[in-house]
C-alpha cells in the first residue's frame, strides 16, 4: 500500500461540517412536512438522477430503510448535482404495479450528504413484501422490493438469506450477484470490503478504479459511486433488504482502531481520512439515522431480529480493536495476543454483544462479522503460524466469546465471516488445540464476490484439514453462501462462480452443510 501523503481537508469532520450534517439529520423526522427548512425545487435534469439504483435495509416489523442517491453524473464530483437541497418523492406499495400505495412522502436530498436519501418507512404490516420507488422532477427510480421483519416472538418457519463480502472492482465481475438476484432471498448480509481504497491499476485486466488511492471525501464518494454503477450489484440491492457492516477497505487496509499501519501518518490525518470514509459509507448504504457518523466515529454494531427464529448481531471488528499486538501478518501465536486488554471488539461492544445475546429469545443467534474466528494452524516451513489480523491475534478476546458460547448452549450461535477470500466451514471449540474439546458454535466463512480473481476449488485443502480437524470444508473459488434457516435446521449452500473474468459465468453449488438445532457443529448434507 502506498504511503499516505495527501492533505485531507479538515472541513470533512470539523465542527462546521458536523453542524451541517446535524441539520440534515434534524430534518429527517419532518420529511413530507411543510415545516422542513430546506429549499425545495423541481429540477429540470437532462440526465437520469437514479444512476446508482435503490436499496433497502435494516428491516423492523413495521418498516425498513429505503435509500437512493441523486447522481446524474455519478463519477463527477458532486454527482453532477447543484449545491442545493432537492425534494425527492417516495412511495411504498403493497403490489409491484403500485396500485395500492400504503405510504408516501417527500424527503430532502441535501448536498451535505451527497444528495443521498435515507427514509425510515413506518407503519407497515409485519412479515410481508412491499415495493418502493423514488421520483424527482420528471424522473422515476427503478423499483425496489423490501420485506418487513416478523414481530418479536412470532413463530417463523423459514428465513432465506445470503451473505457476501469482498468485491474488488478491478479483479473480477460481479457475476455472483447476477445469480444471487435470481434466488428468493429475504435478506442479504454484506460483511465488509464493499469497496477497495487502492489507486488505479493500469494493468487491471477487467475494469479499473477511477482515481488515485482515495483519501478525500470526494474520493470516497466517487469510489462508492463507481461500485454502485454495476448492474448486478444494483439488482441484488433492489431485490431485498441488506444488513451491512464494514471491514478495512472501506477505509484503509488493515486499519486497527485509531491507529494507522503506516508510521508516517499522524493521528490527525488518520482520523480526518476516517471521517471522510465513514461519511461516504453512510451516504451510500441503507442505514438508519442512528448510524449517522459523528466525525471519525460511527456506531455500526447493532442487532436485527427476525421473529422467534433468528437474531442478527452485526459486529464492527475494525473501529474499536487494539492495534495488532504482533503485526498483521501470519506469525506464530505471540504472548501479547493472550493479554486480556487486547481486544478485537472493544470493551463497550463486547459487553453489548453479551447483553444482546442474554436478551435474545431467538432459536438461532447469528453473529455477522468480518474476520475468521477459528484458530487455524498454517505451516510456514516447520513453524506453525496464525493470522494476527483475525481473532487469533486477539486470543484472550476470542476465548472469552467462545467460553460465553459454551456457557449458553441454548443460544445456538452461528458465526458468519468474510474477509479471507476463501470458503471455510469450522466447528468452533472453546479449548484451542484440543480436537476432543466440545464444539460450541459453527462458523461459516464465505469467499469473495470478486477479490482475488478466478479462484480454484482446492487450495492446499487436504494438508490443511489434517492440521486442523475442526475444519469441515475449505476452497478458494469466488462466490457466496446461501442459507435457509428453519426452527429445526440451518442449511448453508456454498455457491461457486468459477469464471468472473468473462460475462455470464455459471454458478455451481459445491457443498451444502447443515447444523441441527441444539447440536453445534456442521454436517455435510
Amino acid at each position: 500500500m502506498s504511503a499516505f501523503r495527501l492533505n485531507v481537508p479538515a472541513r470533512s469532520w470539523n465542527r462546521r461540517a458536523m453542524l451541517k450534517l446535524g441539520a440534515a439529520a434534524a430534518a429527517w423526522p419532518l420529511l413530507g412536512s411543510p415545516e422542513s427548512a430546506f429549499a425545495r425545487r423541481r429540477l429540470a435534469l437532462k440526465d437520469n438522477p437514479f444512476t446508482l439504483g435503490v436499496a433497502s435495509g435494516d428491516p423492523l416489523p413495521d418498516g425498513f430503510v429505503i435509500w437512493t442517491r441523486l447522481a446524474p453524473q455519478p463519477l463527477a464530483d458532486g454527482g453532477g448535482m447543484p449545491r442545493e437541497s432537492v425534494e425527492v418523492r417516495w412511495e411504498v406499495a403493497a403490489d409491484d404495479a403500485f396500485k395500492k400505495i400504503v405510504a408516501h412522502g417527500t424527503a430532502v436530498a441535501a448536498p451535505e450528504l451527497a444528495h443521498s436519501v435515507h427514509v425510515e418507512v413506518p407503519g407497515l404490516a409485519a412479515n410481508r413484501w412491499y415495493w418502493y420507488r423514488f421520483a424527482v422532477a420528471e424522473a422515476t427510480s427503478p423499483v425496489g422490493r423490501a420485506r418487513t421483519a416478523p414481530q418479536p416472538g412470532d413463530a417463523v418457519d423459514r428465513l432465506r438469506f445470503a451473505f457476501v463480502s469482498c468485491q474488488h472492482w478491478e479483479t473480477g465481475l460481479y457475476t455472483a450477484y447476477q445469480h444471487m438476484a435470481r434466488e428468493d432471498l429475504d435478506i442479504i448480509a454484506h460483511l465488509g470490503d464493499y469497496i477497495y481504497e487502492g489507486k488505479t491499476n493500469d494493468k487491471a485486466p477487467i475494469r479499473k478504479h477511477n482515481s488515485v488511492e482515495i483519501v478525500t471525501l470526494d474520493h470516497y464518494r466517487n469510489r462508492h459511486a463507481l461500485y454502485k454503477t454495476d448492474e448486478h450489484l444494483q439488482a441484488a440491492h433492489a431485490m431485498c433488504p441488506w444488513l451491512v457492516t464494514w471491514d478495512d477497505h472501506e477505509f484503509d487496509n488493515n486499519c486497527a482502531g485509531d491507529i494507522s499501519e503506516e508510521t508516517s501518518v499522524t493521528p490527525k490525518y488518520f482520523l480526518a481520512r476516517r471521517a471522510n470514509a465513514y461519511q461516504a459509507y453512510y451516504e451510500h448504504m441503507p442505514l438508519r439515522a442512528a448510524q449517522l457518523p459523528q466525525g471519525p466515529h460511527m456506531k455500526l454494531y447493532r442487532s436485527v431480529g427476525y421473529g422467534n427464529l433468528a437474531n442478527f448481531s452485526m459486529l464492527d471488528t475494525r473501529q474499536y480493536r487494539s492495534d495488532q499486538p504482533c503485526g498483521d501478518g501470519n506469525k506464530p501465536q505471540c504472548p501479547e495476543a493472550l493479554d486480556p486488554k487486547q481486544s478485537l471488539l472493544g470493551e463497550a461492544q463486547e459487553k453489548w454483544l453479551y447483553r444482546t445475546l442474554d436478551d435474545s429469545a431467538a432459536k438461532w443467534n447469528v453473529i455477522t462479522q468480518q474476520v475468521m474466528m477459528a484458530l487455524a494452524d498454517r505451516k510456514a516451513g516447520e513453524e506453525t503460524t496464525h493470522s494476527m489480523d483475525q481473532w487469533p491475534g486477539y486470543e484472550a478476546n476470542r476465548q472469552r466469546v467462545l467460553q460465553y458460547f459454551a456457557a449458553h448452549k441454548e443460544l445456538n450461535p452461528v458465526v458468519l465471516t468474510g474477509d479471507i477470500h476463501t470458503n471455510w466451514v469450522n466447528d468452533l471449540q472453546a479449548v484451542p488445540h484440543d480436537c476432543k474439546a466440545p464444539t460450541v458454535a459453527t462458523e461459516f466463512v464465505g469467499t469473495s464476490i470478486s477479490s482475488g480473481g478466478n479462484g480454484k476449488p482446492n487450495d492446499g485443502t487436504p494438508a490443511m484439514m489434517v492440521e486442523n480437524p475442526f475444519v469441515r470444508y475449505h476452497s478458494a473459488e469466488r462466490g457466496y453462501v446461501s442459507c435457509e434457516v428453519t426452527p429445526q435446521k440451518w442449511t448453508s449452500h456454498y455457491r461457486a462462480v468459477p469464471e468472473i473474468t468473462l460475462p455470464g459465468g455459471p454458478v455451481v453449488t459445491r457443498k451444502t452443510f447443515i447444523v441441527e438445532h441444539n447440536r453445534p457443529g456442521a454436517q455435510e448434507a
